[in-house]
């Protein structure tokens, strides 16, 4: 499956962003999809993790309560609803797929197989 994540941009403090990632080719159904986000000299991190199937849901500390992980109805798109955003929040955000039987989320970075191309959020103070 191919990965296409759009959405980022320049915010301020306490605004808004929803990041899209669209599979081309297939849909979602038998993948657990995440977002990771790597910022400057800092190794990529896990943000958010949604399941195939019942679509169980995971957040890094870091962002729960202010981010929020959701598919749309075709499972074609997964998004990352972003809100009260932290300078701190400032990164490449990644999503990945892994093609699964299991219902888990998936916090690693090696376990996925496919990576889209990242979107740049930069939240300024």
């Amino acid at each position: 499956v191919q990965l296409q994540a759009s959405g980022g941009g320049l915010v301020q403090v306490g605004g808004s962003l929803r990041l899209s990632c669209a599979a081309s080719g297939r849909t979602f159904s038998n993948y657990a999809v995440g977002w990771f986000r790597q910022a400057p000299g800092k190794e990529r991190e896990f943000v958010a993790g949604i399941s195939r199937g019942a679509g169980i849901t995971r957040y890094a500390d870091s962002v729960k309560g202010r981010f929020t992980i959701s598919r749309d109805g075709t499972r074609t798109t997964v998004y990352l609803q972003m809100i009260s955003l932290k300078p701190e929040d400032t990164a490449v955000y990644y999503c990945a797929a892994k093609s699964t039987t299991l219902v888990e989320v998936i916090t690693i970075p090696a376990r996925y197989n496919y990576w889209g191309q990242g979107t740049l959020v930069t939240v300024s103070s």
